[in-house]
């Protein structure tokens, strides 16, 4: 899930409505995509940027409530043994989860594809809670999270463990903004618009992602809930239809009901489904 499909050409949805470049959800939903694709590249040994030998390698469950300085390559790998720094001081990493993995996963392989969909769910959670933001506002902000594991040396010694690390940036960020202190509860209330999804550009599927603190066309305004968890998945033609559809509603009235307005729509498919994801990003063409 790291690149958004060719979006279809834009088509008059109702009078004075235009949809504008639907497409796969990519980087806005930058939790997801990582939670279920870090599991490529498995057999490196990397472990990231600065290193801590203490870390390298370690069997133990990792420290909850520290902080560090990740990237993107870092985080594009499945394990990771950076040193922590202050969170007083500058980083872009908090970790806010850890533990040991369940039992069913004790005589698992390293790239068992089960890992990714535990991880999406145990982090997913842990993550709304800790930056206190509800189901739509977890898809809308540019704030993700990355989970590693052990490293395969560590995990054919019998270790088994997760950690999730709150990210200041998503899988479109080509380096993260630093976070403050503790990430703890700055999603709830009002977020500032520095981390809320916006796009600049001709359309959602085509524009640039940038927070909504910077010039944009368009802004990730609300979600629309698809099905329940029980449900199975209902096809990309269903899932593009009503996602349609339903951010047509939805945008209007955010915009407080106009005569004509633009909209877009970024929608999963069957992996992110099938993780638990039950939501389409609706965005609405606006500068504000």
């Amino acid at each position: 899930m790291r690149g958004a499909l060719t979006p279809p050409m834009p088509r008059r949805a109702d009078r004075g409505v235009r949809a504008v470049g639907a497409a796969r959800a990519a980087g806005t939903i930058g939790a997801v995509a990582l939670a279920l694709s870090l599991l490529a590249g498995c057999g490196s040994e990397d472990q990231g940027s600065n290193t801590d030998d203490r870390l390298v390698d370690s069997l133990a469950v990792p420290d909850n409530g520290v902080c560090r300085n990740l990237t993107p390559d870092d985080v594009a790998l499945p394990a990771n043994a950076t040193a922590t720094v202050p969170c007083s001081e500058e980083h872009t990493a908090e970790t806010f989860a850890t533990g040991e993995l369940p039992e069913e996963f004790d005589d698992a392989d390293y790239d068992d594809p089960e890992l990714g969909r535990f991880a999406y769910r145990t982090c997913a959670s842990a993550f709304a809670k800790f930056v206190q933001a509800d189901e739509s506002l977890v898809l809308r902000t540019t704030l993700s999270w990355a989970w590693f594991r052990p490293s395969q040396k560590a995990w054919d010694k019998g270790a088994r463990w997760y950690r999730c690390d709150v990210l200041g940036g998503s899988t479109a960020s080509e380096t993260y903004r630093p976070l403050p202190e503790t990430a703890k509860g700055m999603l709830a209330g009002r977020p500032p618009d520095v981390w809320l999804s916006c796009a600049r550009g001709p359309s959602v599927a085509e524009g640039e992602k940038v927070p909504c603190s910077q010039k944009h066309d368009w802004r990730a305004v609300t979600t629309v809930k698809l099905g329940q968890p029980e449900d199975p998945y209902p096809g990309d033609r269903v899932m593009e239809s009503r996602t349609r559809s339903f951010c047509a509603t939805s945008v209007k009235a955010w915009l407080n009901y106009p005569a004509e307005f633009e909209y877009g729509f970024t929608f999963f498919h069957k992996p992110e489904w099938d993780a638990g994801i039950r939501r389409s990003v609706c965005w609405a063409k606006t500068s504000e």
